[in-house]
C-alpha cells in the first residue's frame, strides 16, 4: 500500500505546482469543521468520561428512593418492605450460597492445644466452624464459666490478629482490646480471623506485574463469579451467628462488633441478619460517595445506585446500631487508598437514614467538637451491651491471659483462610460451564440439552426463530446486568469532521460526535476514492487494541493491525475506525472501577458512543446501513464479543486476537497467563463467569455472522481453549440451521490481524466483489 499523505502536505506541494487536479474537501459534507488543535483526542475524551461518570455518582443519592418503600407503620411491616432491599444487597456482596448446618469444633495439636488460655473467668480455644463446601471459619472462642452474660462476635481489622483482640498478644492497647473485656464480663465472645491486607508472597514468579494483597488476591477472582471477600467474611460471621442461634436458641441476644475493616463487615452482616439484637461499627462509616478511590476489594458492583452507609444502615433497624468515630489506620497503594472520615461526614450521613416517626435512630459516640474516640470507647461499648443486657461493663482485672500455644503463627492461619476461600471460588470456575448452560441456552431450548446425545447418523436442525426471540430477554439482561447502561439520553450528534490522511485510493476524515454533555464518540472514516454520488457501500468498523488510536488501523504500519482498515478502503469497503477508551492505562482503569459503583463498566462508555456513531453513520448518504461490520483485535476483540452482541445494527462480528474461554482467562489461578497475574486489574466483570463466557455472548450474534480469528502463538490464550469455547458457538449455529455463518481460522502467527480467512468472511457476508487494488 502506498504511503498515505499527511494533511498539509498537499498544500505543500500545490505550491510547487505539483497538484494537478482538485484536492478532496477538508471536511465532509453536512458537517462542522473539526478545530481541536490536537491530533490524538484521546486525553480529551477520557477527561470527559470521568467527569461524566462523577456526576452521575453525585446524582445516585437522590435517585435511591425509587429502590424503596418502606413501611414503618410496625417492625414486622417494616422487614417485609425492606426484605428485597436486604436481598439486593446480599446478592451484590456475594453472601449468597447456602451455609452449611451450624458446627463449632475445637482443635488442636500437642503444640497448638485447643484450649489456648484459661482465667479465673473464662477459658479461650482455638475453633473452627463450617461455612461453605471447603470453606470453614477460623477464631478464638472465649467461654465464661459460669452462665454467660450474652453472646458477641467480636471482629479484629485485617491488619489485626484475634489474639491481640483477645490479649494474647501485643500490639494493640489495652482499651481496645475489646473481646478480652468482654470475656472478663461474662460474655461469651467469638472472635474470628479476617484476611490480611499484607502482599502475597514476592517469591511468586507466577505473579509477573502483579502486587497484590490476599484481600485483593480474593476479590478478583470472586468478584468474577458473583461471589466477594466481603461476602465470604460475611458468610463466616453469618454461619457463627447460626452456631450461636442452634445452641441457645432464636431469641438469644447475639451482638457485633467491628473495628475499621471489620466495621465493615460488622456492619454488612448485622445489615443481612436481622437476629443480632445489636451492632457497634466502630471507625467505618460516612459518606461512601467515594468509594470507587478505597481499596479495590471495596469495590461492589452498583453499591451506590441504591445504598449508601445510610441505606444499609437502615436495614438494620429497629434494631440497635451504634456508630463509633473513631481513627483508624491509614492504608495506601491497595488501588485505592483509606483515610478515617471527618466527623461532620459521619454526622451527615447518620442523619440521612430514615427511621420512621418511632424506630429508634443510631447512636453517634464521638469526642467534643467532633475528635475520635476508641476504638470500643467506654461510651460505645456501653451503648452496644446495654442493649444485650449489660451496661455497666467492667474495667480490665489484672489478670492477664497468657497463650500456651508454642510457636503460634496468625501468617498460617491466614494462608488456610486465603487457601479455603479461593478453593471455593475456584469450584465455582470448575462448574461455570453447566451453570451458564442452564443459565442460558437450555433455558430457552431445553430441547438442546438432549439433542447432544442423540445416536442418529443424520438429526432434523431446529428453527432459530424460537432462539432469536427468547435471546431477546438475554440480550437485555447482557447490557444492563453485566456490560451496564447509563440511564442517560444521547446529545444531538453535533458532527465535527476533518482530513486528516489520504493515498490514491480513499481519504480520511476525523469524526467527532457529540454522545453526553461531557462524552463524544471520536473515530476516522476511510472513504474509497471511486464512491460515486449516490452509491451505498458497507463499512466494516476495524478497532484498535489497549492503548491504541484509531489511525494504528489504517496506515501507521503497526506490525499487529497490518494496516486492515486501509487495506479494507483499498478493497472498496467503507471502513470507519472508532477510538475506544482503554487508552492511558490505569486512567481507563479508575474509569471503570468509578462505573462500577453506579452499575456501569468501562463498556457502558464503549456501548453508547458506538450506538451514536452507527445511528450517525446511518445517515449517511454514502453508507448502505444493512451491511455495517465489525472486526476487532485484541481488546478490540473484546469489544466484539460485547458491542455487536447488544447492537444489532451491526451485521456481523469478527473477533481477533481475543476469543477465549473468558471465565478461566480472568479467574483461574492455575494458569500463568491468566488475568489473575498481570496488572489488568479491570478485567473481572461481576458475575460473569457464571452468566455469559464468550460463548454465550457469540450466542446473542445468532442469526448474524459470526468469525473468529486466531493466530497458534498468540499468548492471550491456548488453541484448545479457543476451539472449545468456539465449538459450542459452531455448535449452536448448528443446530439452528445456520452453520454457514460462523467460521474461525487459525494461522501461523501471533497476536494480530491475518486478514485473509476473514476478509473472505467480509466479502462474503457483506456481498462485496473482491477488488484488491494493493496488488497489480
Amino acid at each position: 500500500m502506498k504511503q498515505s499523505i499527511p494533511l498539509g502536505a498537499a498544500s505543500l506541494l500545490a505550491v510547487f505546482g505539483v497538484v494537478a487536479k482538485a484536492q478532496p474537501p477538508l471536511t465532509l459534507p453536512h458537517t462542522e469543521p473539526l478545530t481541536w488543535e490536537e491530533r490524538d483526542l484521546s486525553a480529551r475524551l477520557m477527561d470527559g468520561a470521568h467527569r461524566f461518570v462523577e456526576r452521575k455518582i453525585s446524582e445516585a443519592p437522590a435517585r435511591r428512593s425509587q429502590f424503596w418503600a418502606r413501611d414503618f407503620s410496625s417492625p414486622e411491616a417494616y422487614a417485609k418492605s425492606i426484605q428485597p432491599n436486604r436481598e439486593r444487597f446480599r446478592t451484590i456482596i456475594g453472601a449468597v450460597d447456602p451455609r452449611l448446618p451450624a458446627r463449632m469444633e475445637r482443635f488442636g495439636d500437642d503444640t497448638r492445644p485447643a484450649l489456648v488460655a484459661e482465667t479465673s473467668r473464662y477459658r479461650v480455644h482455638q475453633v473452627r466452624w463450617d461455612v461453605l463446601e471447603g470453606f470453614s471459619g477460623e477464631g478464638l472462642l472465649a467461654q465464661p464459666n459460669g452462665a454467660a452474660t450474652g453472646h458477641v462476635i467480636a471482629l479484629p481489622d485485617a491488619d489485626q490478629t484475634p489474639e491481640q483482640l483477645m490479649g494474647l498478644a501485643p500490639g494493640l492497647a489495652r482499651e481496645s482490646q475489646v473481646a478480652w473485656r468482654l470475656a472478663e464480663n461474662g460474655f461469651e465472645v467469638l472472635v474470628p480471623a479476617l484476611v490480611s491486607r499484607q502482599k502475597l508472597a514476592t517469591d511468586d514468579k507466577q505473579l509477573r506485574a502483579s502486587d497484590q494483597t490476599h484481600r485483593e488476591w480474593i476479590y478478583r477472582q470472586a468478584f468474577h463469579m458473583g461471589r466477594h471477600v466481603i461476602g465470604y467474611e460475611v458468610q463466616a460471621v453469618l454461619a457463627a451467628a447460626d452456631w450461636f442461634r442452634r445452641r441457645y436458641g432464636d431469641d438469644a441476644k447475639i451482638g457485633i462488633c467491628g473495628f475499621a475493616e471489620s466495621g465493615l463487615i460488622a456492619f454488612y452482616a448485622a445489615a443481612l441478619e436481622p437476629g443480632f439484637s445489636a451492632s457497634l461499627v466502630s471507625g467505618y462509616f460516612g459518606s461512601r460517595e467515594r468509594v470507587w478511590a478505597e481499596p479495590i476489594y471495596r469495590n461492589v458492583w452498583g453499591l451506590l445506585r441504591e445504598f449508601g452507609d445510610a441505606e444499609i444502615a437502615s436495614l438494620i433497624l429497629p434494631r440497635a446500631l451504634v456508630v463509633e468515630h473513631s481513627a483508624v489506620p491509614v492504608v495506601t497503594g491497595h488501588k485505592g487508598e483509606w483515610r478515617p472520615s471527618d466527623s461532620e461526614s459521619v454526622a451527615a450521613e447518620l442523619k440521612r437514614v430514615e427511621a420512621g416517626p418511632n424506630f429508634p435512630r443510631p447512636i453517634l459516640v464521638a469526642g467534643e467538637q467532633g475528635t475520635t474516640v476508641g476504638p470500643f470507647s467506654d461510651a460505645a461499648l456501653a451503648a452496644f451491651t446495654g442493649h444485650l443486657g449489660a451496661a455497666n461493663l467492667k474495667g480490665l482485672s489484672g489478670e492477664i491471659p497468657l497463650d500456651r500455644r508454642a510457636s503460634f503463627d496468625p501468617a498460617a492461619r491466614n494462608k488456610r483462610l486465603v487457601q479455603e476461600m479461593e478453593n471455593h471460588v475456584q469450584m465455582l470456575v470448575q462448574q461455570s460451564d453447566r451453570i451458564r448452560d442452564e443459565f442460558f441456552l437450555y433455558k430457552i431450548m431445553p430441547e438442546l440439552a438432549n439433542s447432544q446425545w442423540s445416536t442418529a447418523r443424520r438429526h432434523p436442525t431446529h428453527a432459530p426463530e424460537k432462539f432469536i426471540e427468547g435471546a431477546k430477554a438475554f440480550r437485555r439482561s447482557f447490557a444492563e446486568e453485566a456490560m451496564g447502561r447509563f440511564d442517560e439520553p444521547y446529545s444531538p450528534f453535533n458532527a465535527r469532521t476533518r482530513k486528516v490522511a489520504e493515498t490514491e485510493h480513499w481519504t480520511a476524515f476525523d469524526v467527532v460526535l457529540d454522545v453526553w454533555p461531557e462524552v463524544f464518540a471520536w473515530g476516522v472514516l476511510v472513504l474509497p476514492k471511486d464512491l460515486k454520488p449516490g452509491e451505498r457501500r458497507p463499512v466494516v468498523v476495524c478497532q484498535h487494541g489497549r492503548n491504541g488510536v484509531p489511525r494504528d488501523t489504517i496506515d501507521a504500519n503497526n506490525s499487529a493491525y497490518n494496516n486492515f482498515a486501509g487495506v479494507l478502503a483499498e478493497r472498496g469497503f467503507m471502513a470507519f475506525a472508532p477510538h475506544n477508551l482503554y487508552r492511558g492505562e490505569d486512567r481507563y482503569r479508575w474509569l471503570d472501577r468509578k462505573a462500577n459503583t453506579i452499575k456501569a463498566t468501562l463498556f457502558s462508555f464503549i456501548i453508547a458512543q458506538h450506538d451514536q456513531i452507527l445511528r450517525w453513520l446511518e445517515t449517511r448518504p454514502e453508507v448502505d446501513a444493512s451491511r455495517i461490520a465489525f472486526y476487532g483485535l485484541s481488546y478490540g476483540g473484546e469489544t466484539a464479543v460485547r458491542v455487536p452482541t447488544i447492537l444489532e445494527k451491526y451485521c456481523l462480528s469478527i473477533c481477533s486476537g481475543d476469543f477465549n474461554q473468558w471465565t478461566r482467562k480472568v479467574a483461574a489461578t492455575d494458569q500463568p497467563f491468566s488475568f489473575m497475574r498481570t496488572i489488568e486489574w479491570e478485567m473481572p466483570y461481576w458475575n460473569l463467569g457464571r452468566t455469559f463466557d464468550y460463548a454465550e455472548m457469540s450466542y446473542l450474534m445468532v442469526p448474524r455472522p459470526f468469525m473468529v480469528e486466531r493466530g497458534h502463538l498468540d499468548r492471550v490464550g491456548c488453541d484448545s481453549w479457543v476451539a472449545h469455547e468456539y465449538a459450542k458457538v459452531r455448535w449452536l449455529y448448528a443446530q439452528l440451521g445456520l452453520a454457514d455463518r460462523t467460521e474461525i481460522e487459525f494461522f501461523q502467527g501471533g497476536h494480530s490481524i491475518n486478514g485473509e480467512g476473514t476478509f473472505a468472511f467480509l466479502h462474503k457476508h457483506l456481498n462485496w466483489p473482491h477488488r484488491d487494488r494493493s496488488k497489480p
